[in-house]
This record gives C-alpha cells, structure tokens and sequence, in this order.
C-alpha cells in the first residue's frame, strides 16, 4: 500500500445518481498519474451536492483515509446547490486563497465565465483540499496552473514527500 494517499471527491447529484458518467473524477486521477512519479493511492468519492455530506466525505478522507492531497470537483458556481467552497471552509483550519485566485486568473484567459467560479484550497491537519471546476479542460488548466506549489506545501503540513514527474509537472520547492 502506498505512503501517499490522494482523494478525489466529485459532488454532484447526477453522476452519483448515475445519471451520467464521472468524467471530471476521472480526469483528475488521470492527471495525478502524469503528474507523479511517487507511488500513490487514490481514495475516490462520487457524492451528492448535499454540504453535509461533501464536509463529512472530506473529514473521512482527511482525518480517517489520510489522503494528504483530496481535490474536488464540482460545486464552485453560483447555482444555488453549489456548496462545495463553504463546506471546504468548514471543514478547515486554514484558508489558502492563492489557489482560487491563481485558478480563476489562469481560467480567464479562456472564459469570461471563470469570474463566476469560487474554488479555493485550505488545510486540514495534514491535508491540503483543493476546490477544482466541473469541466475536465478546465481542471487541467487549474491543475497545471497551482500543482507546481502542491508538494511543497505538503511538505510544509509535514505530510509524505511527493515527487513529479518533471517532464510533465515540475514542483517547487526553494532551495535549501
């Protein structure tokens, strides 16, 4: 089993319904295989837009699997079930709005819309949650975009060392 735990959460009423397939799940573990070089598990979640139930699964996930990285998708607009950011901010200690920022500002350049997007990222313990868009295209750009800062704030949570891929994905991490 591996040391590096990664959760993948998708809140969405009708790909857990099975209305339609998890596609952005599924992208995001694809993208964390061309990202790392470092053995990993994923631990992944299809659950509904209920805010309860995305605080629980992110808690299980963090204090219970010690996934040290869980991305979600889903939830971010505006819509009146989106909720996946308040349930982020409940769930952690510390708020990282960089990501958010970064994200939003990186989505912009393709989409006017992304102004209407509210991911953001924070930790809990020693897990950092990252709040990522609904489109597959979109989470890799938003993905691309804040990865390189990821391992190293892992780092710095005290949580397992992550290698990349550096072909693919270079991680920062200032020289000692």
């Amino acid at each position: 089993m591996a040391d590096i735990k990664i959760g993948v959460i998708t809140a969405s009423d009708r790909a857990s319904a099975g209305i339609y397939e998890d596609i952005s799940g599924m992208a995001i573990q694809e993208t964390m295989k061309d990202y790392l070089v470092s053995e990993f598990e994923i631990v992944y979640r299809c659950i509904p837009d209920e805010q309860d139930v995305i605080e629980a699964t992110m808690r299980e996930l963090c204090d219970d699997e010690g996934c040290c990285l869980v991305v979600t998708t889903g939830g971010t607009g505006p819509a009146l079930r989106d909720v996946t950011p308040e349930a982020t901010e409940n769930v952690c200690q510390k708020m990282m709005p960089g990501f958010g920022e970064l994200m939003r500002q990186v989505s912009l350049q393709y989409v006017p819309t992304a102004i209407l997007s509210r991911q953001t990222a924070g930790i809990r313990g020693k897990s950092l949650i990252i709040n990522l868009p609904g489109k597959p295209k979109s989470i890799r750009e938003c993905l691309d975009a804040v990865f390189p800062a990821v391992p190293y704030c892992i780092d710095l949570i005290e949580g397992p060392y992550i290698e990349t891929n550096e072909a693919v994905m270079k991680a920062f991490r200032p020289k000692k």
